[in-house]
């Protein structure tokens, strides 16, 4: 998404205020089961890169970095005011560290992550088939990429959220989600559902 688009500003705007009204601390508490499940799957260790692309609160950031002092983790986001919460949060976390911006991000080096996690945030993005090939292209070549939404076509009730935030998603099924991994080259090797969340897990595909 290029500056100044409308998507980018309604997106950013809603997670500001989101963040400002004390919304971050419940989507933690409501998501945070279904977030632990695919974090755990990623088997964050000793000296890995962790990166959460939508990280808002940086309840994710804060897990990887606790795992040990030299886990370097990453939490990147579009609103300033999640960013600004998320580095209150961490403080006396050394190891964790935030930025603010859309995804891809120039700031993020390719082949330099062994595990990657986003949670309800992929679907905002316009292009996502390029958000997958960005996830592969930042990942190692043993690293791991772990994805939550709610937002999927099984999910029925989620089918009006567009039009009550005012923002346009991209609503896939289930084998949509698993079918866009492979596109992106990721081999995806677990998924499931739980509730109204979809786990969708990979590694980069070997070629």
């Amino acid at each position: 998404m290029q500056d100044g688009d409308p998507q980018t500003a309604r997106v950013q705007r809603v997670f500001d205020e989101w963040a400002l009204g004390g919304r971050a601390e419940g989507m933690e508490n409501r998501h945070g089961p279904f977030a632990r499940r695919g974090f755990d799957w990623l088997e964050v260790g000793a000296g890995d890169r962790y990166l959460d692309i939508g990280c808002g609160n940086g309840y994710t950031v804060r897990w990887a970095a606790a795992v040990d002092p030299s886990v370097s983790a990453v939490g990147l986001d579009l609103a300033e005011e999640m960013v600004s919460l998320a580095t209150r949060m961490s403080e006396g976390l050394a190891n964790a560290s935030f930025l603010l911006g859309e995804f891809p991000s120039p700031k993020l080096e390719g082949g330099s992550f062994q595990a990657i996690f986003s949670m309800e945030a992929l679907y905002y993005l316009p292009d996502l088939d390029g958000a997958l090939a960005e996830v592969r292209r930042l990942l190692t070549p043993e690293g791991r990429f772990a994805c939550v939404v709610d937002f999927f076509e099984e999910h029925e009730e989620s089918r009006r959220w567009p039009v009550d935030l005012g923002v346009e998603m991209t609503r896939l099924s289930i084998v949509g989600w698993r079918e866009a991994f492979v596109r992106a080259g990721l081999d995806v090797c677990h998924q499931e559902r739980l509730e109204n969340s979809l786990i969708t897990c990979g590694k980069p595909r070997l070629r």
